[in-house]
C-alpha cells in the first residue's frame, strides 16, 4: 500500500537473499533438500520490480508466458487456494483479501479471484517465483499448466504436454543420471514436505525473461550470476514446481573469494555438452579470468 508504512519499512530485513551454489557442486545430481512450508515462498526487496515485470509480460506476451492444457483447471484451482491461504497467513502486511477480491497491498493490484478461468494465471501474478503444475499421467508426471514469465532459454510452448524426461532432453546425462532419481522423488513427495533445489548459470544480461535462444555468445559488457531456487510441492490434483529467479552481478563474489574459487573450479570441471547447456562456452575464458578478482 504506498503510502502510510511505506515500501522501505514492509521490505526492512526482507533484502534480496544471495545463493550461491558452487561448493561441492561439479558434477549432476539432484540436490533436493527438504524445506519447511513457512520458507516455500520467498519475498524481498525486489517483489514490486518482478510483478511490474511479469504485468508487462503478461500484457504483451501472453501466449509466451502462460499457458495450459485442458483438464488442468482442478490443479490450477487447489494451487490458487493453496497459495492464497498460504501468503495470507505467512504475509498478511502485503495480502488483503475481502470476499472474492484478493489485493497486493504494496502495489495497490486488484483482481476477482472468480474471473480467471485459468486459475494459475492469477496465482502467476501475486509472486515473484514462476509456477508449474506437473500431473500424472500413466506412471508419467507431465507439465499441465505454466505461469512461466521468467525462463532461461526455453519456451514454454516446447514444454506444455510434455513429460519430465522429455522436458529435461537437453539436460546432458539426464536420462542416464536424473531421470529415475527424480521420478523417485516425486513419487515419494510428501504434502507436508515440500523439496528445494538451486541451479546456476553465467549470462551477460540482467533481464528476467530470456525466451529461447539456440545459441547465446555472451557479448554483453557485463556477467550476471543467475541462480534458480526451484521448489516442490505436492498437492492432491499436482505437484507444483516453483522457478524463484536471483540475480546478482559478478562482483558479489568479490565478497566470497572461496565460492568464486568454488565457480572457477566447477567451470573447469564442466564438460563440453554443460558448457554448452549452460551458456558457459563462449564465455569461459573471460568468465575464468573475471573469477581472479583482483
Amino acid at each position: 500500500m504506498r503510502g502510510g508504512k511505506g515500501l522501505n519499512s514492509y521490505f526492512t530485513g526482507r533484502s534480496q537473499r544471495i545463493y550461491l551454489p558452487f561448493e561441492g557442486n561439479r558434477t549432476l545430481k539432484l540436490g533436493l533438500k527438504s524445506l519447511r512450508v513457512e520458507d516455500w515462498i520467498e519475498i524481498d526487496d525486489q517483489f514490486e520490480s518482478y510483478l511490474q515485470r511479469k504485468a508487462k509480460l503478461l500484457e504483451t506476451n501472453y501466449s509466451e508466458v502462460f499457458a495450459s492444457l485442458a483438464g488442468s483447471e482442478a490443479a490450477q484451482r487447489e494451487v490458487l487456494d493453496r497459495l492464497l491461504d498460504h501468503l495470507l497467513h505467512y504475509f498478511p502486511d502485503f495480502y488483503q483479501r475481502i470476499g472474492d477480491r484478493i489485493t497486493i497491498r504494496l502495489t495497490n493490484q486488484t483482481w476477482q479471484i472468480s474471473e480467471f478461468e485459468n486459475p494459475l494465471d492469477l496465482a502467476g501474478r501475486l509472486v515473484q517465483e514462476d509456477l508449474c503444475v506437473m500431473q500424472k499421467h500413466e506412471n508419467q508426471y507431465f507439465l499441465s499448466a505454466a505461469s512461466l514469465c521468467f525462463p532461461s532459454r526455453w519456451r514454454l510452448r516446447d514444454k506444455l504436454g510434455r513429460p519430465l524426461v522429455e522436458i529435461h532432453q537437453p539436460v546432458p546425462d539426464y536420462p542416464e543420471q536424473l531421470e529415475h532419481p527424480v521420478d523417485r522423488f516425486f513419487d515419494r513427495l510428501k504434502p507436508e514436505f515440500p523439496g528445494v533445489r538451486l541451479n546456476w548459470s553465467i549470462v551477460d544480461t540482467p533481464e528476467l525473461f530470456l525466451g529461447y535462444q539456440s545459441e547465446s555468445h555472451n557479448t554483453g559488457e557485463h556477467l550476471w550470476i543467475r541462480v534458480e531456487r526451484q521448489t516442490l510441492r505436492r498437492f492432491e490434483h499436482s505437484i507444483l514446481f516453483g522457478i524463484r529467479t536471483y540475480l546478482y552481478p559478478i562482483e558479489i563474489l568479490k565478497a566470497y573469494p572461496e565460492l568464486a574459487k568454488g565457480l572457477a573450479e566447477n567451470v573447469r570441471s564442466l564438460s563440453p555438452e554443460m558448457q554448452l547447456y549452460k551458456n558457459i562456452q563462449p564465455i569461459r575464458d573471460r568468465l575464468l579470468r573475471e573469477l581472479n578478482l583482483d
